[in-house]
């Protein structure tokens, strides 16, 4: 059974960093396209950022660029969100999917882990 496992949110004050995970299980996700979305309450899920299965590409929101960071260990089968000059906005619900090729429409994945909560405190 396919498995998406996000884990490393928190609780962070502002300028803060945090690094989530998502640990891949029951398939090899090497030649899907892997990304991060966030939803926050009220808000729709929202693209955060993505590489595409050759891992050559990375796609970043633009509310996220230059702050932070998607990468993958294909040994581990995990990939890894690092977040840094956290902001209260990007407080939500960060989750791991899968998909065969990136675009930002939530509705177009195929896989999705449980997600996990991240706060930044002003």
């Amino acid at each position: 059974q396919e498995q998406l496992v996000e884990s490393g949110g928190g609780l962070v004050q502002a300028g803060g960093s945090l690094r989530l995970s998502c640990a891949a299980s029951g398939r090899t996700f090497r030649t899907y396209a892997m990304g991060w979305f966030r939803q926050a309450p009220g808000k729709e899920r929202e693209f955060v950022a993505a590489f595409s299965w050759s891992g050559g590409n990375t796609y970043y929101a633009d509310s996220v660029k230059g702050r932070f960071t998607i990468s993958r260990d294909n040994a581990k089968n995990t990939v890894y969100l690092q977040m840094n000059s956290l902001k209260p906005e990007d407080t939500a619900v960060y989750y791991c999917a899968a998909g065969p090729h990136v675009t930002v429409r939530a509705g177009t994945w195929d896989y999705w882990g449980q997600g996990t909560q991240v706060t930044v405190s002003s």
